[in-house]
């Protein structure tokens, strides 16, 4: 049935309800991918300035995974209870605390306190990736990729505005008298307070409780009961969405990691690697509306096994272009960008089609920290693999490990009707 009408408790039609949540969304994306990272860019400096050691500057990469992993379920659960708004304002307002401590441990040269804020501070990584299925919640199934995408392309922007923005913030720092590094987390506090500040204000209704409401009056209207019936393809499509994702992110955050150690011992100064890792995180985000729209029109399935073979592609070309090559390297990594961002779009529309109203921002939440996990554990792992064996084995690597999409999508294509 077509909704043309407002519902019989007044709550709006649906389009013009989507158009207007997508558009606080979209706001919100912004101010919070500055956020993200302003503060990401200069972390791992800002460790190794204060404890005068390299040994330790690649914790804070592992802290902020920690932190958005454990951030994933509580957002997940607050949101689950009472709504996407508190729940996104929430963790949101978590990281701009995180900011607040950074700069306190910075003033003060707190190397244990920086740690902590860090921790803290990753909040914001796992709210900014949660922010994709409140776009979806009210949105028609035809048209949930496309919802999905609309949300991660808004990252973009501020991710592309933060890292511009560390030298004018650090001389800011300055002249309030911190360290110069400190002052992206000046931005970058400033920026998810403002994210959650928006989306308290202006996310309303919120798109959870209103879908609930939605399929409870259709329901009770159809007379039959709310959610769907078979909970084991419910299940199914948890496992399938969750590991298209959890599979896309080890690749390539083993892959990304490395590659500008590869380019280092090759030779390359911090421009050429800076270069290669802007094409990938442009083709992480940028294709994602041509992406929304695939994932609607061809499918989830076609899009997530595209995702192994896309991979695959990366993990190939990265094995086999030599070292001194950076425009195939550059190649290599808008090929794992891109493989990305089909996995993440076409998995979080599976999950979205597949769990009930009833438990989807807490299942949502769980699945995304198995998503940090994995990308936590693909960071760590892709060093020792390097270090024993080189690059080019694990660039094939993660290639070989995406091919395991195939079979999984092809059998639950099998199963369909």
């Amino acid at each position: 049935m077509t909704r043309t009408t407002t519902t019989a408790t007044g709550i709006p039609v649906r389009p013009e309800v989507q158009r207007r949540i997508l558009t606080v969304l979209v706001a919100s994306q912004i101010l919070s991918g500055a956020g993200l990272a302003a503060g990401v860019t200069v972390g791992a400096l800002l460790a190794q300035d204060m404890l005068g050691s390299t040994s330790l500057a690649g914790l804070p990469s592992a802290l902020f995974t920690a932190g958005s992993a454990l951030a994933a379920v509580a957002v997940g659960r607050v949101s689950q209870a009472r709504g996407r708004r508190p729940g996104l304002a929430a963790g949101y307002l978590t990281g701009a605390v995180g900011s607040a401590g950074v700069l306190a441990a910075a003033v003060l040269d707190q190397p244990a306190l920086l740690f902590a804020a860090l921790f803290v501070y990753g909040a914001g990584t796992a709210t900014n990736l949660q922010a994709r299925y409140a776009g979806a919640d009210l949105a028609a199934p035809a048209h949930r990729g496309r919802a999905v995408s609309t949300v991660l392309v808004a990252t973009t922007l501020g991710g592309v505005a933060g890292p511009n923005l560390a030298a004018p913030t650090g001389h800011l720092a300055e002249t309030l008298g911190m360290p110069h590094l400190a002052g992206p987390f000046i931005l970058a506090g400033l920026a998810y307070a403002l994210a959650a500040l928006v989306l308290a204000v202006w996310l309303r209704p919120d798109p959870l409780l209103l879908a609930r409401a939605l399929a409870e009056e259709e329901a009770a209207a159809a007379d039959a009961p709310a959610g769907p019936a078979d909970l084991p393809e419910g299940r199914g499509g948890v496992a399938l969405g969750g590991l298209v994702m959890v599979l896309s992110q080890l690749v390539m955050v083993a892959i990304m990691t490395m590659t500008p150690v590869h380019m280092h011992d090759h030779g390359h100064g911090t421009a050429a690697s800076g270069l290669v890792i802007a094409v990938h995180i442009g083709a992480m985000y940028l294709p994602s509306p041509l992406t929304g729209w695939l994932v609607d029109r061809l499918g989830r399935l076609k899009v997530a096994a595209a995702s192994g073979l896309t991979l695959l592609a990366s993990g190939t070309l990265a094995a086999l272009a030599p070292g001194d090559s950076v425009p195939l390297l550059a190649l290599a990594l808008a090929l794992l960008g891109v493989g990305w961002n089909f996995g993440l779009v076409a998995g979080t529309a599976i999950i979205t089609d597949t769990v009930p109203l009833a438990t989807r921002a807490r299942t949502q939440g769980l699945v995304d920290v198995a998503v940090a996990v994995a990308g936590a554990t693909g960071g760590m792992a892709s060093g020792i693999v390097v270090a024993a064996t080189g690059y080019p084995a694990l660039a094939l690597a993660g290639g070989v490990i995406s091919l395991a999409l195939l079979p999984v999508v092809a059998a639950t294509a099998r199963r369909r009707p």
